[in-house]
This record gives C-alpha cells, structure tokens and sequence, in this order.
C-alpha cells in the first residue's frame, strides 16, 4: 500500500473526521477523512489520540481493499 504523507495544519483540520460508531470512549482509534478535491482518490488515516501528529493519506482504492481485508476475516489472525 503506498502512503503519502499530510503536514500543511490547515488542511488537516479542514477535513471531515469520522471514526467508527462502535469506537469506544478511550480514544483507541483512527480517524479517517477524505481530503478536499481528493474524493474518490485519497483517503486520510489519524490517530484519534493526538490529532494534531501523523496524517498518512492512502490511495482510496488500497483502503477499499484494506478494509474489505478487515470486514472479510482475512486479517483476524493477526489480533
């Protein structure tokens, strides 16, 4: 999966944040986002936990298949 990187602070905190209706109060989650005039294209991945540090921004279709992995079983093993 290629990544790129997001560091200009004032598209970060322009994005749309959603994280999961089944995340919990602790804060043990991402966030994800789509960039503005990259819909369809990029998705952006933060740590809900320090919203203000790393944003890895992915091809939407790497997450796509990423997150079918997920919903599949594919990658129980691994927790």
């Amino acid at each position: 999966m290629d990544q790129m990187h997001l560091s200009d602070p004032a598209t970060i905190d322009a994005m749309a944040w959603r994280k999961s209706v089944r995340s919990g109060y602790q804060g043990n989650c991402v966030e994800l986002a789509v960039p503005a005039g990259a819909a369809g294209t990029t998705v952006a991945v933060r740590n809900s936990r320090d919203p203000h540090g790393t944003v890895l921004a992915f091809p939407a279709t790497d997450m796509a298949a990423f997150l079918a992995s997920i919903k599949n079983g594919e990658l129980d093993d691994l927790a």
